[in-house]
């Protein structure tokens, strides 16, 4: 089975749009991979919460089958955790998913 994981930690715009939501968007309903997930990181946490915009990308990227989480600590600290859950992202230690991704068959892409 092929996984993927990536790893979204950017705050740029451009980079979420044009790489981030686009490849993923299409990565499960092409068959370029059999399971997809976004690990929402860091900055890119408050730039999700703060954009309209990504928000309705991400639930498109959502309606093709791709999971999504969120670093719970990360959006603690950028009072966005409400926020983001509404949206159906798991808000979760991130580290630990992290980590068991790269010691088992996943491969691991990171903005």
């Amino acid at each position: 089975m092929h996984k993927l994981l990536i790893v979204w930690s950017t705050a740029e715009i451009e980079v979420a749009k044009k790489m981030v939501l686009l490849y993923g968007s299409v990565i499960l309903p092409r068959g370029y991979w059999d399971e997809a997930h976004i690990m929402i990181w860091g900055p890119s946490a408050k730039l999700l919460a703060e954009s309209v915009e990504l928000q309705e990308m991400v639930a498109k990227v959502q309606e093709t089958g791709v999971k999504f989480s969120c670093c719970v600590v990360c959006s603690d600290d950028y009072g966005v955790t409400e926020k983001l859950a509404a949206l159906d992202i798991d808000m979760t230690h991130t580290g630990e998913m992290l980590t068991s991704s790269l010691q088992t068959d996943w491969k691991v892409l990171t903005f």
